[in-house]
């Protein structure tokens, strides 16, 4: 019999992922983690149990930096009452910080030992492997070689932790909004091939997922090749994931406004297993603001837009961002920007003060709008889309529709499913179980969730 060169669980190494930001974040995150399984790490929610901790970052909004700092500052002193324990500790930031600050990180914390980009992050195993020898890495270059490829492959039968997964196709973005770092720190626009992007999905769809959301920086500018060398846009894979066994569900986000072509509408049209929601950001209602923010689009052209995808699918609920008090926005302009959201009167959306991000045009504009003013016309901006959300939930009461149930609910027998509009609902299980898609009447509703009944 041959010896068993396993080790046992308990003395796996182990490590601790913190994540930072957007879904895409969480998709790296995962990946992350099967990247350090295939050489040794196991995951640990408990923080003081792991051998490695990582924060995977996001630059996008106020003050990110800092908080990467201010964690790295705790777990300085974790380190160090590890260390006394006689258990060496290795720390490590990813992501788009990472990617952006660079050299500053290991600078600003002497205990970090590793930081590495979002578009290395396939190389982390190599660069622990160099800091165990005492060489502080750092690596941010832009990977020549597809990650994707390096990346180990999701096994075949094993079933994920939910029901509903994310899959990134598309990373980066060539817009260059005057407030957004995405291009400095993801990139230009890069397109994942179509056999990598039905491959990862067939293999969730075989074990167990249900729900796919495709994920990009900019996701509508997706193309590829077919397996017979047409060109395909975003709506041409949806049309060919749609086919997949086992998927019953298909979602995307970020787009923008200028990549929806006629193709993705169709997709919206002729596509049942594609969700009727949309996440399209504006960020502004005035022309002079979306100028100024370069989101090369005009209010009106959003809106006819938005015209054209109710044409295709009239059920579709809106989504959107929005960015208040862009140097130079006036009364008048933020008055724009409300009357475009009564008009589209979106069912989700995320809105923040801006905040200069350093090295985009945004943080060298003069004209800075008072924090008072901002957080005032933020507030009065909430209280309309917090209204918005409301009516449109509680004009799902009395409706019946199918749920994806993903999880258990807070008391026993409950279970939680999610609306084709993206809200939660929450139901009495019975027999049901998680990963079943069933039918619900709507008996109740509160602006982030609905409650329902099963029937036949």
């Amino acid at each position: 019999m041959s010896e068993q060169t396993t080790l046992p669980v308990d003395n796996q190494r182990k490590v601790f992922i913190k994540t930072y930001g957007c879904q895409m974040n969480v998709y790296d995150s995962e990946r992350m983690g099967e990247a350090l399984a295939a050489d040794g790490y196991r995951q640990t929610e408990v923080i003081e149990d792991a051998d490695l901790i990582l924060l995977n970052t996001c630059h996008i909004r106020e003050k990110a930096a800092e908080k990467v700092y201010s964690a790295l500052g705790r777990y300085r002193d974790l380190k160090a009452e590890r260390l006394k324990q006689g258990r060496e500790t290795m720390i490590g930031v990813a992501g788009c910080v990472a990617q952006a600050e660079g050299e500053e990180i290991l600078r600003r914390a002497p205990d970090v030992d590793v930081v590495i980009g979002p578009q290395t992050y396939h190389r982390l195993p190599e660069a622990l492997r160099k800091a165990k020898t005492g060489e502080r890495v750092v690596d941010t270059e832009y990977a020549v070689e597809d990650k994707f490829d390096y990346l180990p492959k999701k096994e075949r039968g094993v079933r994920p932790k939910n029901v509903s997964a994310f899959l990134t196709v598309q990373e980066g973005c060539d817009k260059f909004c005057t407030f957004c770092v995405v291009p400095y720190t993801r990139g230009s626009e890069i397109s994942r091939s179509t056999k990598q992007i039905v491959d990862e999905a067939r293999r969730l769809a075989e074990n167990g997922v249900r729900e796919i959301t495709l994920l990009g920086q900019n996701v509508n500018a997706w193309h590829g090749e077919s397996a017979d060398g047409a060109d395909w846009g975003l709506g041409d894979l949806l049309f060919h994931l749609a086919e997949i066994e086992g998927i019953a569900r298909l979602r995307y986000t970020t787009s923008h406004p200028r990549d929806m072509d006629d193709r993705l509408m169709q997709a919206h049209r002729d596509l049942p297993k594609l969700m009727p929601y949309l996440h399209l950001p504006v960020q502004a209602g005035s022309d002079r603001i979306l100028k100024a923010m370069n989101r090369r689009h005009t209010a009106e052209e959003y809106l006819a837009l938005i015209e054209r995808i109710r044409a295709a699918r009239p059920d579709i609920a809106m989504s959107g961002d929005f960015i208040v008090g862009f140097p130079g926005e006036t009364e008048e302009d933020f008055q724009a920007t409300l009357a475009l959201v009564e008009k589209v009167r979106y069912v989700q959306a995320f809105s923040f003060k801006y905040s200069p991000r350093p090295g985009t045009p945004g943080a060298e504009l003069g004209d800075q709008v008072p924090e008072a003013e901002k957080a005032d016309r933020l507030q009065r901006l909430q209280a309309m889309l917090t209204r918005h959300q409301l009516e449109f939930a509680q004009s799902r009461i009395g409706m019946e529709m199918d749920i994806l149930l993903e999880k258990p609910g807070r008391n026993p027998g409950q279970l939680i499913g999610r609306s084709p509009w993206l809200q939660s609902v929450v139901i009495d299980g019975g027999e049901a179980e998680i990963g079943d898609l069933v039918r619900v009447r709507i008996t109740d509703a509160a602006t982030n969730s609905l409650a329902g009944v099963r029937i036949a």
